[in-house]
């Protein structure tokens, strides 16, 4: 428990440290696009897109020479789930999902990378989860079960039988 003076001490600390946030209103968006024209826009969107996941995907599959089946089967997937990827375009799958295939792919660290970020996603070097499934790539451990027995070490959910 803390005494009266280590109270009185925060209290002060606090106060010479708190400094409230101000907030500045910025300007209606209107008014900053009012300089953009709507071309420039869709020329800066169009120059700058990348491939969707579908395609990178499929790019993949069809560079390994694979069936489909025996990637969605060898990520855990159902198969209305990879018809969901396959036929939706804009599909949006989540990150547990998309490193499922890039094992069933047996993809190296920066294909890997490639299919997340086409995804909207990244490994990062401050996270367990990230930094397993990183080791698991180096050491070109591709058996989900190994993978999965990896994570389950440092107490982290597994990859396999992910719907989402």
């Amino acid at each position: 428990m803390l005494s009266k003076q280590q109270l009185f001490d925060l209290q002060v600390f606090i106060e010479k440290k708190h400094k409230p946030l101000d907030y500045a209103l910025s300007a209606p968006s209107r008014y900053v696009l009012a300089d953009i024209s709507n071309r420039e826009l869709e020329d800066y969107v169009k120059s700058r897109r990348k491939l969707t996941f579908n395609q990178v995907l499929f790019h993949f599959i069809a560079e390994k020479g694979v069936q489909d089946t025996e990637i969605y089967k060898k990520a855990g997937l159902d198969r209305r789930h990879f018809s969901k990827i396959r036929s939706n375009p804009h599909y949006h799958p989540g990150k547990k999902t998309v490193l499922a295939l890039a094992f069933a792919l047996e993809l190296n660290k920066k294909e890997t990378g490639q299919l997340l970020a086409a995804a909207g996603y990244s490994l990062s070097e401050s996270d367990t989860f990230d930094l397993v499934i990183q080791f698991c790539l180096e050491k070109k451990i591709y058996d989900l079960d190994t993978v999965n027995q990896a994570l389950d070490y440092f107490s982290l959910q597994p990859l396999a039988g992910v719907m989402k």
